[in-house]
């Protein structure tokens, strides 16, 4: 217990899935957790249970995709707590959809969140924890951005680009000597909503997918990972524990990738 106490941890789409997980994660062991997102009900839901499980917690809304956002809601957290040690760029969307049927306005709103939300939240969150101690960032890739993923092509591009991004602007803040770690997880096929939003072009007009079935065929042994495996590997990436990885890839996918 306590691997990351008084530590404040921003995580952007924490309101459920995999950002849900590492919210209560690192609270369990002592962060102060900001959770951002666009959905308020559900994230301030997420908000009140961690509360009542004994941590400390707030909610902000926040578009990834807005830079006028970003500045607000880290002069937010200034306010709030003075200092910003942990940053989690989770938010992000899947299209699941042929390059040939994808419309540019799917592409683009993919692009904005998956990629433009991680380099604002690098842009901006950085210099704020550099005031301090440093610290450590983790953005959220996939196994989508390792290997070749035919039918979400475009959501390959932006995972494969958080993981360079990621890569790039650790030896970026190395140089500096501002002391803050950044590293990408990737996921594989996890249990999260993510998988019944995806589709572009839903047939007969529901945007279902089976993800135990898709685990059971594509994911050795069958496994179907679970948030919290992820939120495990955060708390580690946050943690001093890992205070020499940096500018590497944390895959978290049984497997998948190999």
């Amino acid at each position: 217990m306590g691997r990351v106490d008084n530590k404040v941890a921003l995580i952007t789409g924490g309101a459920m899935g995999i950002g849900r997980a590492c919210a209560e994660r690192l609270a369990s062991e002592g962060a102060i957790i900001v959770i951002t997102d666009v959905v308020d009900d559900i994230g301030m839901s997420t908000v009140d249970a961690i509360t009542q499980a004994g941590g400390q917690a707030s909610y902000l809304h926040h578009d990834v995709t807005s830079e006028a956002e970003w500045i607000q809601v880290l002069k937010q957290v200034r306010q709030l707590h003075g200092r910003l040690d942990i940053l989690v760029n989770n938010a992000g969307i899947a299209v699941r959809a042929s390059i040939f049927e994808m419309t540019m306005a799917q592409f683009q709103k993919q692009n904005a969140v998956n990629l433009d939300g991680v380099f604002l939240g690098l842009k901006h969150g950085i210099p704020f924890m550099a005031e301090k101690d440093g610290g450590s960032v983790i953005n959220v890739s996939s196994v989508a951005g390792l290997k070749a993923s035919p039918g979400l092509s475009a959501y390959a591009m932006t995972k494969g680009g958080v993981r360079l991004l990621s890569k790039s602007v650790a030896k970026e803040c190395s140089a500096l000597g501002n002391g803050v770690r950044v590293n990408s997880i990737h996921p594989g096929i996890i249990e999260t909503a993510i998988w019944n939003k995806m589709d572009a072009n839903p047939v007969g007009g529901e945007n279902q997918a089976d993800v135990e079935a898709i685990a059971a065929i594509a994911v050795p042994g069958g496994i179907l990972g679970k948030p919290q495996d992820i939120a495990n590997g955060v708390l580690y990436l946050a943690s001093d524990d890992a205070r020499y990885v940096n500018a590497s890839e944390l895959v978290i996918d049984h497997g998948l990738s190999a």
